[in-house]
């Protein structure tokens, strides 16, 4: 069963306010499996250009089935798959994006969060997901 609208409103809501509490106005993003918008916020005083960022955050976070700065391992200078990064319309290797799963580990969707450094949007990102008390339970009506 997909993540819900509800069920990512809710996750963008968590994130929201989370940012609130650091200070920093953030563009939050919760992706389907596939990788397609499903919510979105973008703060007051948050940063335009990382509109685009948070989505494709979360996009990587999908693609890759992980957190999306676990892909840096391998495009960053050196890596074993140097330009990675420029695949699949523009991935973003830096902390912000991370994997939803059921309660039966499958990947239903991902959030993608910038506007700040990238440990901040991370943080975030981690936050709004623990926020959700329990993971989706797909057995049962959805509940966060």
């Amino acid at each position: 069963m997909p993540l819900s609208l509800t069920e990512a409103q809710t996750i963008v809501e968590l994130a929201r306010a989370h940012a609130e509490t650091i200070g920093v106005p953030m563009n939050i993003a919760v992706v389907d499996g596939g990788g397609h918008l499903l919510a979105f916020a973008r703060m007051d005083r948050s940063i335009l250009g990382s509109i685009d960022i948070a989505l494709k955050k979360a996009k990587t976070s999908v693609l890759f089935n992980g957190p999306s700065e676990s892909l840096w391992e391998y495009c960053k200078p050196g890596g074993p798959a140097p330009t990675t990064e420029g695949t699949n319309g523009g991935l973003i290797p830096y902390a912000g994006g991370v994997p939803i799963r059921s309660t039966d580990g499958s990947l239903v969707g991902a959030i993608g969060v910038s506007g700040g450094m990238p440990a901040q949007d991370g943080e975030v990102a981690r936050a709004a997901l623990s926020g959700r008390h329990e993971p989706i339970d797909r057995t049962q009506s959805p509940t966060l």
